[in-house]
């Protein structure tokens, strides 16, 4: 597909950009408020999560290739803003935006930036809770999740403790979030197909509903290249996390479906077909070819959900087909079918990277 069409998008959905990401969650809120947390630190809840984490490392990735000094300005005013209103607790889906910060510190050299950065993975080092063997329990804003391993938290959580120890220098780092990726792929990829299971519990040690989960799984498709391309990784590490990239993708591009999508989960065709996880997919495999992980022959399962993940991006630059945030399907795989569909940051974010990785192939 020619470029110009790709570019069209992208504009399309940068003007968009801010709109999406300050919407208000409703949902969200409802749930929050059903916690313990202080009410009047709702919004700064809703306002920093993994959803605007995601969007957020999206703009920051099209500055960063297209220098268009409008995502910077949506960066450093989105950020400004956050930390004068202060930040909430931290948790697994609370330092997401610790990303996309962490290379707008290295690009600016604000100190504030940077002080939050390291405050921050300090955390996800010595403070964070941790399920069995050392893996990072995916801790979120409403829930503890006590002995869980979720491959969300690779995203969310480890890539930023990579990216700070790679600016800081901070060698402790880097090699904890090496390990993460060790231990999740121990626990969460299934040895018959490859594909990855949402997660895992060491209290009972089983895989809750045993859902290869469309989303879930693009999260590791992107986060094993994105770490390659982030640090330095030891080359018996190295051939481990590939190995386990390799298997997974060759599985994902069997079960692509034959519009060029794929679906919610990702072996049942009677689930909805899925954009955020279908632009993972095509972003993850290009990243993977560029990085020396895939061969050339991949590129075309990337070329097919091109066409259709476009049709998803409305007149008005807002991705449609992206299921809303989802929890732990503990007890049955029909819960991932019943998730809704609604536009998210995230949504416009993984398009954004997908799409800027088929416009530079």
């Amino acid at each position: 597909m020619h470029n110009a069409e790709i570019d069209r998008k992208l504009e399309l959905c940068i003007e968009s950009f801010k709109s999406v990401l300050y919407e208000k969650d409703e949902t969200f809120l409802e749930n929050m408020a059903k916690t313990n947390i202080d009410q009047g630190n709702l919004a700064r809840y809703m306002l920093w999560e993994w959803t605007q984490g995601v969007g957020l490392y999206g703009l920051w990735k099209l500055f960063e290739k297209r220098h268009d000094e409008r995502c910077l300005q949506v960066l450093t005013e989105y950020y400004d803003a956050r930390i004068a209103e202060g930040l909430p607790g931290k948790n697994v889906n609370t330092m997401a935006p610790i990303l996309a910060l962490s290379y707008l510190y290295e690009y600016t050299r604000n100190e504030t930036y940077g002080k939050i950065c390291l405050e921050w993975a300090e955390w996800a080092m010595h403070e964070m809770p941790r399920a069995g063997e050392g893996g990072m329990q995916h801790v979120t804003s409403d829930r503890a999740n006590p002995g869980e391993l979720w491959d969300d938290t690779l995203f969310m959580t480890v890539l930023p403790l990579a990216n700070v120890g790679r600016i800081f220098n901070r060698q402790d780092y880097i090699d904890e979030a090496v390990y993460q990726f060790l231990v999740h792929i121990k626990y969460l990829a299934d040895k018959k197909t490859g594909l990855w299971y949402h997660g895992f519990c060491f209290d009972g040690c089983h895989n809750f509903a045993e859902a290869f989960w469309g989303r879930g799984n693009s999260w590791a498709t992107i986060a094993i290249p994105t770490l390659f391309e982030i640090v330095d990784i030891p080359e018996q590490d190295r051939r481990f996390i590939a190995n386990a990239f390799v298997r997974q993708v060759e599985s994902v591009a069997r079960y692509q479906d034959e519009g060029g999508m794929w679906h919610t989960l990702i072996d049942d065709p009677t689930s909805y077909l899925e954009a955020s996880a279908t632009a993972g997919f095509g972003c993850g495999i290009l990243k993977g070819i560029k990085a020396g992980l895939l061969d050339e022959s991949y590129r075309a399962v990337a070329d097919r959900a091109l066409a259709p993940l476009l049709d998803c991006i409305d007149d008005k630059g807002v991705v449609q087909q992206v299921s809303y945030g989802t929890p732990m399907g503990r007890e049955s795989k029909d819960f991932y079918k019943q998730i809704p569909l609604h536009p998210m940051p995230y949504g416009q974010a993984m398009a954004i990277l997908f799409l800027l990785e088929e416009a530079d192939a």
